[in-house]
């Protein structure tokens, strides 16, 4: 038996991998956080035990698990958007094993993916934006790295993206326009593919009273950078018509 860690994607039932709905279909037990996830849980069996680990410390969600698999049970633990980021992976595996609990990961679609998905905007833009940060704001939570200030980030120009940010969205805004100026394109989205999902369009100087007048305050997104304006005519070296493609590759 594996204990799985499965990418629930941005919400909806039908954005999860094929390995995921059947690792679902397959769980005994499946760990999960928060009531967001109801139409991913809709591919677990009826008789398997659901557990909501929104109010549980790591030590309890680790006894579960542990219990589960000591038990000879298939276990989910079900991890927001992808494993990769802000899912507390490293953590709970570390624990696991120092038990000796072996354990697999399973990728999903990451909130900041869903997003661009919803507005139709590619992050990466040839000659215009080449790389995308996912980052975080730090209030009441775990201190950010000195050298992760969001000033050096946006110095760069690349597209940001802001997670667990969206109360101090005017704030941020603030600290971003000096790089990249105030009319700097802005998308804001909420719970992206599920049905309140709610997309703002705005600018740096605008996009703060956006949020807060429309009262969002949490599972929220924030794309911060001039690809999501659609402007500019380059265009990808891979399919241009001047590349040699005498050369196969083998």
């Amino acid at each position: 038996m594996t204990v799985h860690f499965v990418g629930a994607g941005p919400g909806a039932a039908d954005l999860l991998t094929v390995r995921a709905a059947r690792l679902l279909a397959e769980a005994d037990v499946c760990l999960y956080a928060g009531t967001y996830l109801d139409a991913v849980l809709e591919h677990c069996r009826e008789d398997a035990r659901l557990v909501d680990t929104q109010d549980l410390d790591l030590d309890r969600i680790i006894e579960q698990i542990v219990a589960a698999y000591g038990a000879g049970l298939n276990v989910v633990r079900l991890c927001s958007g992808d494993p990769s980021v802000y899912s507390a992976l490293a953590e709970q595996t570390r624990r696991l094993d120092a038990q000796g609990v072996p354990w697999d990961v399973t990728p999903g679609v990451p909130a900041y993916a869903a997003a661009a998905a919803l507005v139709g905007a590619e992050l990466t833009v040839p000659e215009l934006v080449q790389s995308v940060v996912l980052t975080r704001a730090q209030a009441r939570s775990t201190a950010m790295p000195e050298s992760e200030a969001l000033e050096n980030f946006a110095a760069t120009g690349a597209t940001l993206v802001l997670h667990l940010a969206i109360t101090r969205t005017g704030e941020l805004a603030e600290k971003l326009a000096p790089h990249y100026g105030p009319a700097c394109p802005v998308v804001v989205v909420f719970r992206a593919s599920q049905p309140d999902e709610l997309v703002l369009r705005g600018t740096l100087a605008d996009i703060g009273d956006q949020v807060a007048s429309a009262g969002v305050r949490q599972a929220a997104v924030i794309l911060v950078g001039p690809a999501l304006a659609r402007h500019g005519d380059g265009e990808s070296f891979l399919y241009a018509v001047s590349r040699d493609r005498s050369l196969k590759r083998r």
